[in-house]
């Protein structure tokens, strides 16, 4: 589902602190509970979730019932804007969460660390598939221990969109651009021949810092728990969009509506964004129809990965859930089955983070609206290729840090290496953890 951040700020806004490491925190409730995956199934199980998550987990929960006698599914939209206090004050309590929840790939390490026994273990049911899930998602599913707390749902694989009209226009071979520096020289073309800024971004929420650090292989944080957003490779991400914006490439937006009124105004020749930003376009822009393709990133250097994320989400089966056994099987039945996660892409545009689900051939299909490219095709064969890495439960606050830190160095000017430096000194001193050194 669309990456929103909100996500994570609602667990502070319930009081749960996102401090300290994945020792200690609140259990969440529930007994320790083995799964089994060749447990009987019966009873009835409650699912939380919202907006197109709802819907497809609704259509498939009759499927599964036709399968399981003697079961019923129970799928209910909590709404997004209630979904997070819900889910932290039910796994603070111990109490009042249904048997599955939906919990967004964002948001994930602050549950998983803050209630490190509120999630059930999910490996005894789908540890046997791993290798058949995007590594990324998987990864920032699991805890310190590797127990799979919440398991892959859908993807936000990333890649290039660029107008086709607008590069066109400016005579530049967009699809020559192998790296970020080739782009740059080919957005000053544009803007030169045509004035449109190269892209478009919220600079004041940190402009896509994040996903282009991923792209390098970084986060925030390193395995130890360690502060790292003050890393060569944040410093280098920085000071590329702080060259960018002084050369006048980058058209400042804000919010989300911000994007999608410049997207349909064509201020941009690209957006680097997420596989979901497809449907963005055909529900918001349709008069843009065949004027819109799709590459991989470009790479910072020759061999590296062409790809990041940005959003998506995972399910879990709380500790107290009334029905644990049945509720690890309907994720399993929804998450590990090839022709119902094609079924979500197909009627609710859910990019599947399960890998043999792209083998279908619904993914090599031209879409009318790119011009009759297979754009999903892009898509799929990038989602293997995310470059993992690690999320803590201070991903929420290290996340505000950058992003004062991105609006510092790229709209007022600032050296990128010292502002990165006090952003992790300041991170540091909030969280009492360490800056890797």
């Amino acid at each position: 589902m669309k990456k929103k951040l909100t996500g994570i700020a609602a667990l502070v806004a319930v009081g749960v602190g996102l401090t300290g490491c994945a020792a200690g925190g609140v259990s969440g409730g529930g007994s320790a509970v083995a799964l089994d995956p060749d447990a009987t199934l019966d009873g009835e199980i409650t699912v939380w979730s919202w907006d197109v998550g709802a819907v497809a987990l609704e259509r498939l929960a009759a499927d599964f019932e036709k399968t399981h006698d003697g079961t019923t599914v129970k799928v209910v939209d909590v709404g997004y804007d209630n979904a997070y206090d819900k889910m932290s004050v039910g796994f603070q309590a111990g109490t009042g969460l249904p048997d599955v929840v939906t919990i967004e790939t964002d948001a994930a390490p602050g549950y998983i660390t803050q209630f490190p026994k509120g999630m059930l273990d999910l490996n005894p049911i789908l540890g046997d598939d791993e290798a058949d899930f995007d590594p990324f998602k998987w990864s920032a599913g699991s805890d310190a221990e590797g127990s799979l707390r919440i398991a892959p749902w859908d993807s936000g694989t990333v890649a290039l969109y660029y107008r086709t009209d607008i590069v066109e226009q400016a005579g530049v071979d967009i699809e020559a651009a192998e790296t970020w520096d080739d782009l740059i020289a080919a957005g000053k073309v544009i803007k030169e021949k045509t004035g449109h800024t190269l892209l478009s971004t919220d600079l004041s929420a940190g402009g896509g810092f994040q996903m282009l650090l991923q792209q390098l292989g970084r986060g925030l944080f390193n395995e130890a728990g360690e502060i790292t957003l003050d890393s060569p490779e944040a410093v280098r991400v920085l000071t590329m969009l702080q060259e960018m914006n002084e050369a006048g490439l980058i058209k400042n937006v804000t919010g989300w509506d911000g994007r999608v009124t410049s997207a349909k105004d064509g201020d941009s020749a690209v957006t680097a964004d997420a596989v979901w930003w497809i449907g963005t376009l055909q529900g918001d822009a349709p008069e843009l129809s065949g004027k819109y393709a799709v590459l991989p990133l470009p790479v910072f250097d020759e061999g590296g990965a062409r790809t990041s994320n940005n959003g998506g989400s995972g399910l879990a089966v709380p500790a107290q859930a009334k029905n644990p056994q049945l509720a690890a099987a309907f994720v399993d039945f929804v998450l590990a089955d090839a022709d119902n996660q094609v079924s979500m892409m197909t009627n609710e545009g859910l990019f599947p983070s399960y890998l043999p689900a792209l083998e279908s051939d619904y993914f090599s299909k031209p879409v009318e609206y790119f011009g009759g490219q297979p754009v999903y095709e892009t898509f799929a064969e990038l989602t293997a290729q995310i470059p993992p890495i690690v999320y803590t439960s201070d991903s929420a606050e290290a996340s505000d840090i950058v992003a004062n830190a991105v609006a510092a160095a790229v709209l007022n000017g600032a050296d990128p290496a010292t502002v990165l430096a006090d952003a992790a000194a300041q991170l540091a001193t909030s969280t009492g953890r360490e800056v890797a050194e």
